[in-house]
């Protein structure tokens, strides 16, 4: 079975669907998307996070580095191109500035963690969350994950880009699912490429088919869209995703305000911010600005 690394798994979230829940993190996104509130998530594969503003600045890792791949006349601090991932570096960091990113887990790992908050969730109406990077990834793994759940009685809620296989995610996830929230970032194909790295005609046919299969097995779907300067937040996208959502009959949706706290994390990971030259990108969006982008979906009838 095809098993991801898991980036952290946070108990206690009241943001990720109804109640107190617990969020599995997904290493790994089929998407690129410029403004990754998660860039860690994009790769796959581990990395090494150097934060700079931790580093008490003992020469540890220099010592142990037996490739040379450290340095501090490095722009990052790690020549990413010589690291060879033994992480032995992070492992003996005193303070923390060094840290793997991604854990080996396995499904049993993960329920172990989630189900100690069990009590919080019958309390409250909460559940479970599978979020990322991309959990229709791995689609064994969070099938795995998912069918125990439900043999627990925990409300499960997936959180997905959309960009999966239909035929494999209606097989392995549908049955276990009580809630999705899908996003439909950027309604051109064109743009959406441009900004996500793919297309998104794969993405809007899934939707489509999970609202019709959600009908029969009683799933909740629930749209959301990012509000991104200048990319998402256009009144163009908007109005074009409002009007398909209505045109499919959809309620209610979900927009996510800007949080530019993002772009600090690209350089820990050795990454240029791709939307560092966006000085709008780099503050948090105006309250009258969120506030006209609801007014387009409630202007075409969908609750946000």
């Amino acid at each position: 079975m095809k098993a991801p690394l898991i980036l952290e798994i946070i108990g206690n979230s009241l943001d990720d669907g109804p109640g107190i829940r617990s969020v599995v993190f997904y290493k790994g996104c089929p998407l690129s998307c410029v403004w990754c509130h998660n860039p860690e998530s994009k790769k796959i594969s581990g990395e090494i996070s150097f934060d700079p503003k931790e580093c008490i600045d003992c020469d540890t890792c220099l010592k142990l580095c037996t490739v040379n791949a450290l340095s501090r006349k490095k722009k990052y601090f790690i020549d990413r191109k010589k690291c060879t991932l033994c992480f032995a570096c992070a492992d003996a960091c005193p303070s923390g500035a060094l840290s793997r990113v991604g854990k080996e887990m396995t499904v049993e790992d993960v329920l172990q963690t989630v189900l100690r908050d069990k009590p919080f969730f019958e309390n409250s109406g909460g559940g479970v969350t599978l979020s990322g990077g991309e959990p229709t990834l791995f689609m064994e793994f969070t099938s795995m994950l998912l069918r125990t759940l439900k043999k627990e009685r925990v409300h499960t809620l997936l959180e997905t880009c959309g960009l999966f296989d239909w035929d494999v995610f209606e097989e392995m996830a549908t049955l276990f699912l009580d809630a999705v929230y899908f996003d439909i970032k950027i309604f051109d194909s064109a743009a959406h490429k441009k900004h996500c790295g793919v297309g998104n005609e794969k993405i809007f046919a899934n939707f489509e088919k999970l609202l019709i299969l959600a009908e029969k097995k009683k799933i909740q779907v629930t749209p959301r869209t990012p509000l991104v300067p200048g990319i998402t937040d256009t009144d163009e996208n908007l109005a074009a995703i409002a009007a398909y959502l209505k045109k499919l009959g959809v309620k209610k949706s979900i927009l996510l305000s800007y949080n530019p706290l993002w772009h600090v994390k690209t350089s820990k990971i050795g990454s240029e911010d791709p939307m560092g030259k966006n000085s709008d990108a780099a503050t948090w969006m105006a309250r009258e600005r969120v506030e006209g982008c609801r007014n387009i979906f409630l202007g075409n009838g969908i609750q946000v």
